[in-house]
């Protein structure tokens, strides 16, 4: 946004206080880690280098990353291995179930690594996690956030909303004009196409994107997303500052202030998303829950009214 200052180009760049958070350490902290490693799970909360994992962990709220934790992309901005994946875990899916169960999860979020390798891109694998999940935690509702399926993207989207998740979630990231170099792999109206395609399979699904701040975008390009979002139906966006998470990831070009991203979210809202989330510290997945069950109940008020017109 080009009239908001450029943060320092040091390697290592001094955070505002805004986005400063304290180093995990609870007991709650311990014992989600506990129960992932002993289940043998990947959370991206980690492998992302997420900056609200201590207040996620603590009150036992953690994302799944399936597939494993090797990635067959590279994104500029992502600190997830890239590389060759090993064998999909076919206990994974039963196993995620057990970690829901045990953390009393009222509201899950399931993600992934891009598996290019694989001849779905790894939707069965979701599948099978929401069956799963349906079985064992019936009460639970269920958000995924699925990669683009690049050249699969009808199959495995038709196949997923079968299944019946909540939400699906898939990212924009940024703006069109930077995909080149922050997601080289990736096409942003592919992407968009995708979301299409949830709602056309199923309108009642509600679907979700985001995407990050910082990167050198313009004011009028983040409104132009935000119309591309809403044109496609989606229903909720995320907006949230981007972190360097290590020295080669692509750098932080400004840090957004909290002002800012406050009248962002104005104007989505003005646009008509039914929730918003948008602070420097919003993640895809960041209080996941609570803002499920304000959406819902956006909807719901919406139909009444559209019920109650002559």
């Amino acid at each position: 946004m080009n009239d908001l200052a450029s943060a320092p180009k040091s390697e290592r760049q001094r955070k505002p206080d805004w986005i400063r958070v304290k180093a995990p350490t609870s007991q709650g902290y311990g014992e989600t880690r506990k129960l992932m490693r002993d289940l043998g799970l990947n959370t991206v909360c980690e492998e992302a280098a997420c900056p609200n994992i201590g207040e996620c962990w603590t009150k036992k709220h953690a994302t799944v990353m399936i597939l494993g934790d090797v990635c067959t992309r590279a994104c500029a901005f992502c600190n997830v291995k890239t590389g060759m994946p090993r064998a999909v875990d076919p206990l994974e899916p039963e196993h995620v179930a057990i970690a829901a169960a045990k953390m009393g999860l009222e509201h899950i979020v399931i993600t992934s690594v891009d598996r290019d390798d694989l001849p779905d891109g790894g939707a069965g694998q979701f599948i099978k996690v929401i069956k799963a999940l349906r079985a064992n935690t019936p009460n639970t509702t269920i958000e995924i956030l699925t990669p683009d399926f690049r050249g699969k993207m009808r199959e495995a989207v038709e196949a997923i909303v079968a299944a019946g998740p909540d939400v699906y979630n898939h990212n924009l990231e940024t703006v069109p004009r930077l995909y080149p170099t922050i997601r080289p792999g990736a096409r942003y109206y592919a992407s968009l196409r995708l979301l299409e395609e949830v709602k056309r399979h199923d309108p009642l699904v509600f679907t979700k994107s985001g995407i990050m701040l910082g990167l050198s975008e313009q004011r009028l390009e983040v409104h132009q997303v935000m119309d591309d979002m809403r044109t496609a139906g989606i229903d909720f966006l995320t907006m949230g500052q981007y972190l360097q998470p290590t020295p080669k990831h692509t750098k932080v070009i400004e840090f957004v202030t909290p002002q800012a991203f406050d009248a962002y979210g104005s104007i989505a809202r003005a646009k008509g998303f039914l929730q918003v989330a948008s602070s420097p510290l919003t993640r895809s997945s960041y209080h996941a829950g609570d803002d499920f069950k304000t959406m819902r109940a956006a909807r719901q008020a919406q139909s009444a009214r559209m019920a109650a017109k002559p």
